[in-house]
């Protein structure tokens, strides 16, 4: 069975062998058991369900509440001659209903679909006819309450298993807690299970947490001292915004990225980050899942996360590729406070719930007993403006409200531009004749886009303008043209963030919400915000052991390389040593570039350990840079 699996590994991934644990997940996988894989950032998590896939006969089903994600592994399944599909919400019924066709036939291996897709209608009426073969559930913490991500409609992946009976279940997670952990057991109805857990440790990324007065000096000194790709990470799009105009002022190659770019935007910015055109992107948690970039050597939080999963997540982008990195965390006093308050905002109070809903009601013009099933487009500023509503109240009280299952709020829905021919071939053959001027744009759209003269197809204006080689402004013209001719029906893209009304308005007075399960998520949140601040202020403890430990991995040493295990280092120096070797250290770089080996060896005569210790203290205290190369170099603060 394994030699199958490794034979598979080698031909589509290139790779010789497997991760830890890597290859009992695989075993678990095919041999028909439920199976719990636990891996961090950066495990290889898609491998453990897509090699044992590809071992069976039938289609894998793979069940992600993320866009990105999902159109990320269809396209790196596509490049490798594997087929692949995704439902996403950018899509029309005619497509959905053409790609569960082409799923039915046979033609893919594997099709990703949301969670809210399955519980569809047409998805139900094409699920007999799907040749399943294995379910994977992403990003499973989703379906537990107790979890830091929550999604109601992950509670009903179960009701697969009454239709897909005897077709194991792989469950997929880099951030949940042991009660997590069990919760997921329950909730996906696992029998005859295994659970693999990798291990926590990342024995090149140093975590460090420092308390300044000023976090954009700290920020600036950590950029300049540790070379390579970087994320920034903030809490407001208007503070990625303002922190990478800062860094711009400093001669740093910097962009931001935040959910609510166009499309065409992050696209943009994403792939001068991915191609080393841009060094630094300064964000938002909306930027980095899915983006697949080995290389990234520092993780910066200009704020807190507000609990030990989102942190653990986002700085695990860093050192993906094994060598050194640091993952840095600035906050101040008042940070602590809001932090502290947070879960009382995070969970507002029941009447200030039922007001919001009411406000949504009179907003949108929804009678009591309508609006199931509706879609209505939502311009969140305008209604906390008009209502007089604090923003993170309304974004908070539509987070409950989603939990309860009454609406599904969407920041961001991306709706692709769409196209149908309105005329028939012969006319436009002759339109083309006496338009030689927009006869590429036409067989363009013909050639790339099937079924385009019977049903409104989704097209994409980058890939058209590729195809032309003209640019993007360009062919947005000819189609409206073409439409003005009455040539073409052409809906322009749309990006906006929507709610979903999952049930019939009620009145806001008798709004059901199941007061104990929401004050238990309220005092589990605490908890977890509470994990977090004791993380920050901790000053003994190895930070990778703390991380490990929450995630109820209890065999971590030392890492020997974050701000803690690094200050009880240079305690075991004597103040005498420390000097004495960096006075030694300083004079041989500061003629020139020194590599760490030239130094170990004029100091033959000094244990490598102290000197190790000297060198990543200096370049934590941004003294110093070491390179990925392995080169140091004395910074100019120190030589004046």
């Amino acid at each position: 069975m394994i030699n199958a699996a490794i034979d598979i590994l080698q031909q589509y991934w290139k790779y010789d062998s497997f991760r830890p644990v890597q290859e009992e997940i695989i075993q678990s996988v095919a041999a028909g058991k439920d199976t719990l894989a636990l891996l961090p950032t950066g495990g290889g998590k898609s491998i453990c369900f897509q090699v044992p896939a590809m071992m069976m006969d039938g289609m894998c089903l793979v069940i992600s509440p993320l866009i990105a994600l999902m159109s990320d592994q269809v396209v790196h399944l596509v490049d490798k001659d594997i087929p692949a599909a995704s439902l996403n919400s950018g899509m029309t019924y005619t497509e959905v209903k053409s790609t569960l066709q082409k799923a039915s036939r046979g033609d893919y291996k594997f099709l990703y679909v949301s969670p809210e897709r399955i519980e569809s209608s047409l998805f139900q009426e094409y699920l007999p006819a799907l040749d399943i073969c294995l379910i994977a559930v992403d990003e499973a913490h989703c379906i537990s309450q107790w979890g830091y991500d929550f999604r109601p409609p992950y509670l009903r992946i179960a009701q697969l298993r009454k239709e897909l009976k005897n077709i194991p279940v792989i469950a997929l997670s880099a951030s949940a807690t042991e009660k997590v952990q069990a919760d997921i057991i329950e909730k996906l109805q696992f029998s005859n299970y295994q659970v693999f857990r990798q291990s926590f440790e990342r024995s090149a990324l140093s975590y460090s947490c420092f308390q300044v007065e000023s976090k954009i000096n700290k920020l600036i000194g950590i950029l300049n001292s540790v070379p390579g790709s970087s994320i920034v990470y903030c809490n407001s799009r208007k503070l990625t915004k303002e922190v990478c105009q800062l860094l711009q002022l400093e001669g740093l190659s910097v962009d931001y990225y935040h959910a609510g770019l166009t499309h065409e935007e992050k696209i943009h910015k994403q792939n001068n980050w991915i191609n080393n055109q841009t060094r630094i992107m300064v964000c938002t948690n909306a930027f980095g899942m899915g983006i697949d970039k080995s290389n990234v050597r520092s993780v910066v939080h200009y704020n807190i996360p507000d609990c030990l999963e989102n942190y653990y997540q986002e700085a695990g982008r860093a050192g993906r590729d094994g060598k050194k990195s640091f993952a840095v965390l600035l906050y101040q006093q008042l940070d602590l406070q809001q932090l502290s308050n947070q879960p009382d905002k995070r969970y507002p109070p029941i009447p200030v719930i039922q007001s919001v809903y009411q406000s949504l009601a009179d907003f949108f013009q929804l009678p009591v007993g309508s609006g199931e099933g509706g879609y209505f487009d939502f311009d969140i500023n305008l209604f906390a403006q008009r209502f007089q509503y604090d923003l993170f109240t309304v974004i908070n009280t539509l987070k409950v409200l989603e939990q309860e299952g009454h609406i599904s709020f969407a920041e961001n829905i991306f709706l692709p531009s769409q196209v149908m021919f309105t005329t028939d071939k012969e006319t436009l053959y002759q339109f083309e004749s006496s338009h030689p001027e927009l006869e590429r744009i036409i067989r363009s759209l013909l050639r790339t886009y099937e079924g385009i003269f019977d049903n409104r197809v989704s097209i994409f204006e980058t890939q058209l303008a590729r195809l032309t080689r003209s640019d993007i402004t360009e062919v947005k013209t000819q189609l409206l043209q073409l439409m003005a001719f009455g040539m073409i029906e052409y809906l322009p893209q749309k990006e906006t963030p929507q709610i979903h009304f999952l049930l019939n308005r009620a009145s806001a007075k008798y709004l059901h919400i199941d007061q104990d399960a929401y004050l238990e998520r309220k005092q589990q949140y605490k908890e977890r915000v509470n994990n977090m601040i004791h993380y920050l202020q901790e000053t003994t403890t190895c930070r990778s052991k703390m991380i490990g430990n929450y995630f109820g991995d209890h065999a971590l040493q030392d890492c020997g390389i974050c701000d803690n295990c690094l200050t009880k280092k240079k305690k075991q120096l004597s103040p005498k040593e420390f000097s004495d070797l960096h006075q030694s250290i300083q004079r041989l770089i500061a003629d020139g570039s020194h590599s760490v080996s030239s130094v170990l060896q004029h100091l033959h005569s000094v244990p490598h350990d102290k000197i190790w210790t000297v060198l990543e203290l200096l370049q934590s205290e941004e003294k110093i840079e070491i390179n990925e190369s392995g080169n140091i170099r004395l910074l100019s603060s120190t030589r004046s």
